[in-house]
Order: C-alpha cells, then structure tokens, then sequence
C-alpha cells in the first residue's frame, strides 16, 4: 500500500468488539500498571497507527477475532512502512511501538482469550541505553545561584526552589512539581510517589527547606494544604516547560550545553553521590528506580570512581 501511515483514532473499519478491548486494555495499563500518562499516550498512539495500517494493509475490516490470524509479516511490514515515513521511525520508536503492541496482544491473550503467537517472532533493534548526562557540581551550583536573577524576585525564588529540590533531593521535575501545600514547611524527609505509584523517601536537605521557605515568603499566591506548591506566573500549577524553558535560558548564560536540562540536575543528583562514596543500592532508593540496572549506568559516567571501589575494597587489591 502506499501513503503514509497516519497516527490518528481509530478508523471506523475497525469492529466494535475490538474498540473496546483497546479501551479495556488502555484502563488496564492506566489502573493496574499504572504507566506513567506519556507512555500510556505513546502505546495508544502506536497501536491505534498499527491497527488503522492493518485495515488498509489487508484491504478489509478488522475485528477482534481476526486478530490471532495476523503473521509476522503484518507487523513487519508496519515497522517498514513507519521506517520509509515522512517522519521515520529510528530504533527507539520501533523498540517502543513493539513494546505497546505486545502490551495489547498480551492483554487479549490473559483476558480475553485470544493468542497470536507470530508476532513474538519479530525482534526489535537492540539498543544500549545512552549513560545519563548529568551537569557539573560547579554548573549546577551556577545554575541555582543565576536562577535566582529573574525579574520577579518570587519566580526568581521559586525557580531556585525547584532546581535545588532537583539537585539536592534527586526529584524528577514531575515530581517536584507535583507537590502540595501539604508539604510545607518542607519536613526532614519527604515522602515520593514516583513512576508506578511507586512510594519512596527522600531526605531533604536544610538548603532545599530554606529555598522553599524564601519562594513561599515572596509568592503571592495563597498555599493551601490541597493547592499546589509550586504556582505560575498567572496563578495555575507551574507546568514542566516552564522550568524548561527557563533552564535553556540559564544554561544559554552561562554558556552550558543543550544536554544542562532540568533532569541532568537529577543525574548530577547521582553521580556526586556515587564519586562521593554512595553505593548503588541506596542511589537506587533515593531515586526511586525499579531495577538497580536502571542507577548502574551512572558507574559508566565515572569509570575511574568504579576502580577506585575496587582497590580499596577488594582484599587482593
């Protein structure tokens, strides 16, 4: 078929059975997994492209019993059709839309009944996780000192607020933007949700509490236990690309790369830990990881550090 495959809803080619097995398992992935709101947008949004591929591929109406009688070669042909797109797939996207799309097939198959065991015999692109890029202790010193320079002194102050809890506590932005008049004043250790619904517990140091305490002062906007903690410039919840933004703007002054984001303060979080003598297993609680495989590409970014654990340890060193 030629044309470009589009990334839209569903055609209405596709049965009604199959919609709302989508819809099932879309509530499943949100409820039970509980995956973060931008993967489940990507999944839905590469299964719907593969789904709508298959009507036209097939050249015929697609239900949810036909679904078991797809072959390898329907998903490869999708995966070649997405690769000669006008915005092609590299070899994330195709490793990601494999993964929704075996989400959705393993879903019907535990729940519904329905198995396809031909899709399982398509392998994606192996990819070696990029080592995190984290900023310099000196850069993100600068870069929390020069925050503080804004024209508002409060959004000067609230910035610098959010790029210590980034650096000092190893917050995600969602996660720093994320909380509460509940959790002034800042205690000693604060309690995480992060991805997953996962629940961690992060110390806070007297640096963080002092910034939070000095935005609060200058806001002027009322901090309620169930408003945000963090407000923008007209009142609402502080949204991630506003402290995005204002990271490009610093790192643009001090001359800093485009890799000095908002998230390189967390990665910086690590590393200093790590070359400060933190051990893996307590870097992965802090920043709540899942899998310790996940905190050991930060030994990548310091290889010497690694060696240096090695001789003082190791009694043949």
């Amino acid at each position: 078929m030629s044309g470009e495959v589009r990334q839209a809803d569903l055609q209405s080619d596709v049965g009604d059975g199959l919609a709302q097995a989508r819809q099932d398992w879309l509530h499943w992935l949100k409820h039970e997994r509980r995956l973060a709101d931008h993967t489940l947008e990507a999944y839905q949004r590469d299964v719907d492209t593969f789904l709508n591929f298959l009507v036209l591929h097939r050249d015929e109406d697609l239900t949810l019993t036909s679904l078991p009688d797809l072959s390898a070669s329907d998903l490869r042909a999708y995966l070649a059709r997405r690769r000669q797109a006008n915005t092609p797939f590299g070899d994330r996207s195709v490793a990601r839309a494999l993964a929704g799309i075996r989400s959705f097939f393993s879903f019907l198959d535990r729940r519904k009944g329905l198995s396809n065991t031909s899709l399982s015999f398509v392998r994606g692109p192996k990819i070696k996780p990029a080592p995190p890029r984290p900023v310099t202790s000196e850069a993100a010193f600068d870069l929390i000192d020069l925050a503080e320079g804004a024209d508002e002194p409060w959004i000067g102050a609230r910035d610098t607020a959010v790029l210590t809890l980034l650096y000092g506590c190893g917050l995600r932005i969602s996660e720093a933007l994320g909380l509460t008049g509940a959790e002034y004043p800042l205690p000693t250790t604060l309690r995480i949700v992060g991805k997953g619904q996962k629940t961690r517990l992060v110390p806070t140091l007297p640096v963080a509490r002092e910034a939070i305490a000095a935005y609060v002062k200058l806001c002027p906007y009322q901090i309620e236990p169930t408003s945000p903690l963090f407000f923008g410039a007209r009142g609402g919840p502080l949204r991630a690309r506003l402290i995005q933004a204002s990271m490009a703007r610093l790192r643009g002054q001090l001359g800093l790369p485009e890799s000095a984001t908002p998230h390189a303060l967390r990665h910086a979080f690590a590393t200093h830990l790590l070359q400060s003598g933190g051990d893996l297993r307590s870097i992965q609680e802090l920043l709540g990881h899942a899998s310790l495989s996940t905190t050991q590409r930060y030994m990548e970014i310091d290889p010497a550090h690694m060696i240096s654990v090695f001789s003082k340890a190791h009694p043949r060193a």
